[in-house]
C-alpha cells in the first residue's frame, strides 16, 4: 500500500484557491453592471488580472497532478493501471461537459441547440488527459526523458505559434469538431493553445517526481519557480523582441505584441512559488477538501450560474445587472454555497447514489407494467398494419 504522505497537498491547496477564483470570476463578469466595468479603476484592473490567471493554473494543476499519478507507479506502457483510470476520466469529463451545456427543453423538442456543441474547461482538460496518455504510450519504450521532453516543447510551439494558428477558422471541420480549435463560434477555450499549460504542468510533475528524494527539492523548486516566472512576466517580451531583430523573423515580434500566454505561464510559476513557500501553513482540512472536490463544484456552479438543463440559472434573471453592494456578498455567497453542497456531496456521495439508485429501480418497476402493455399494444397494432398491406396472411 502507497504512502499517503504522498499527496501534495500545496497542489490540492493551489486546486482550491484556483477553484474559488473561478467561481468569483464567472459570478462577477456574468452579474456586475456594465457601468462598474472601468478600466481606470484599479480595483477593477487587478480584479481583472487576477481573473485571467485562473485558468493558466487550473489548466497547468491538471496536467500536474495526472502526470504525478501516471509516472509515480512503477508499471511502464499499457500495464500501467492509470492509464484505464486516466481514459475513462477523460471520457467522463468531455460527457460531463456536454451534459452541462444540454437544454432539456430543446430535447423535448427534438433539438440540440448550438451552445450544446460548445467547448469549456472540463472538455479541453478531459481532452488533455486522453492527449497527455497518448504521447505517455507513444513515448512508453524510449528514454524516460523523452516524455517529459515532449510535453515541454509541445508547450513551446503551442505558445510560440498562437499568432499563426489564432486566425484560423477551421472551417472545414464541421463545428462540433471546430469548436475544439477555434473560438469562432463561442467556445470558451480551445484545445490550442491551451493544451500546452497542461503539457507544462505534466513537465513540471516530471521534474517533481524525478527529484522527490533530494533534501533541497523545495528551496530550488520555490527559487526556480520563482525566478523563472518574474522572468517571464517582466522580460520575456524584450527577449521575443530582442531574437526576432537578431534573426529576422518577425514571429518573434508578433509574440511580443501579444505576449499573454508567456506571461500568464510566468504568473503560473509564481502562484506555483507562493504555494509551495505556504505548504507548511494551508492545513486546513476543509481547504484542502475543496481542492479535491473541484469537478463537483465545477458542475454545482455551471447548474446554479448559467442553469443547464433549463436555462433558468442566475445569468438569465441577473445578466450585467448588480451594483459592487450586492454583487460582493453575492459572491461570496455564491463560493460558499457551491463549496458547501460539493463538500455535502462528497461526504454522502455512497448514501445518495444509493438513493438515485433505488429511485431508478423503483420507477423501472413501476413503469415496467407499462411497458409490457405498450409493447403488447404496438405489436398488434404492426401485426395488423402488415396484415392489412398483405404482408401477413390472416
Amino acid at each position: 500500500m502507497r504512502s499517503k504522505t504522498a499527496r501534495l497537498f500545496f497542489i490540492d491547496a493551489m486546486r482550491a484557491w484556483a477553484i474559488l477564483m473561478m467561481l468569483q470570476g464567472h459570478f462577477v463578469d456574468g452579474l456586475l453592471e456594465n457601468s462598474f466595468r472601468d478600466p481606470d479603476s484599479l480595483i477593477f484592473t487587478v480584479w481583472r488580472y487576477f481573473r485571467g490567471i485562473t485558468a493558466p493554473v487550473f489548466f497547468t494543476v491538471s496536467g500536474f497532478i495526472f502526470t504525478y499519478l501516471l509516472i509515480r507507479v512503477p508499471e511502464k506502457g499499457f500495464n500501467n493501471p492509470r492509464i484505464k483510470k486516466g481514459i475513462k476520466r477523460g471520457i467522463q469529463l468531455l460527457f460531463i461537459g456536454y451534459l452541462l451545456r444540454l437544454n432539456l427543453f430543446g430535447l423535448l423538442k427534438g433539438e440540440l441547440y448550438p451552445s450544446f456543441f460548445l467547448v469549456d474547461v472540463l472538455h479541453i482538460i478531459g481532452l488533455s488527459i486522453l492527449g497527455i496518455i497518448g504521447l505517455y504510450l507513444f513515448t512508453s519504450k524510449q528514454k524516460n526523458y523523452v516524455f517529459p521532453l515532449s510535453l515541454l516543447i509541445i508547450s513551446c510551439l503551442l505558445f510560440s505559434f498562437e499568432p499563426i494558428y489564432s486566425n484560423w477558422t477551421f472551417e472545414i471541420l464541421p463545428d462540433a469538431l471546430a469548436n475544439y480549435f477555434t473560438r469562432t463560434n463561442g467556445s470558451v477555450f480551445t484545445i490550442i493553445p491551451w493544451f500546452g499549460y497542461t503539457a507544462i504542468g505534466g513537465f513540471f510533475s516530471y521534474l517533481f517526481t524525478y527529484y522527490k528524494n533530494s533534501k533541497s527539492l523545495y528551496p530550488a523548486a520555490i527559487s526556480i519557480a520563482a525566478l523563472t516566472g518574474i522572468f517571464l512576466i517582466f522580460f520575456s517580451s524584450d527577449l521575443f523582441i530582442a531574437i526576432s531583430s537578431i534573426t529576422g523573423i518577425q514571429l518573434f515580434e508578433v509574440i511580443a505584441a501579444n505576449n499573454y500566454l508567456f506571461i500568464r505561464l510566468g504568473d503560473v510559476l509564481i502562484a506555483f512559488a507562493v504555494f509551495m513557500l505556504l505548504r507548511q501553513f494551508i492545513t486546513s482540512r476543509t481547504i484542502l477538501k475543496i481542492g479535491q472536490n473541484t469537478l463537483s463544484i465545477y458542475v454545482i456552479h455551471f447548474v446554479i450560474l448559467y442553469g443547464s438543463f433549463t436555462g433558468l440559472g442566475l445569468y438569465r434573471f441577473f445578466y450585467q445587472s448588480l451594483s459592487p453592494a450586492i454583487l460582493i456578498p453575492a459572491a461570496i455567497a455564491f463560493m460558499f454555497a457551491c463549496s458547501f453542497l460539493a463538500l455535502f456531496y462528497a461526504r454522502n456521495e455512497a448514501y445518495i447514489k444509493q438513493g438515485i439508485s433505488a429511485a431508478f429501480t423503483d420507477f423501472r418497476n413501476k413503469l415496467e407494467p407499462w411497458a409490457v402493455y405498450t409493447q403488447r399494444i404496438l405489436k398488434i397494432g404492426v401485426y395488423r398494419m402488415l396484415r392489412s398491406i398483405g404482408f401477413v396472411k390472416s
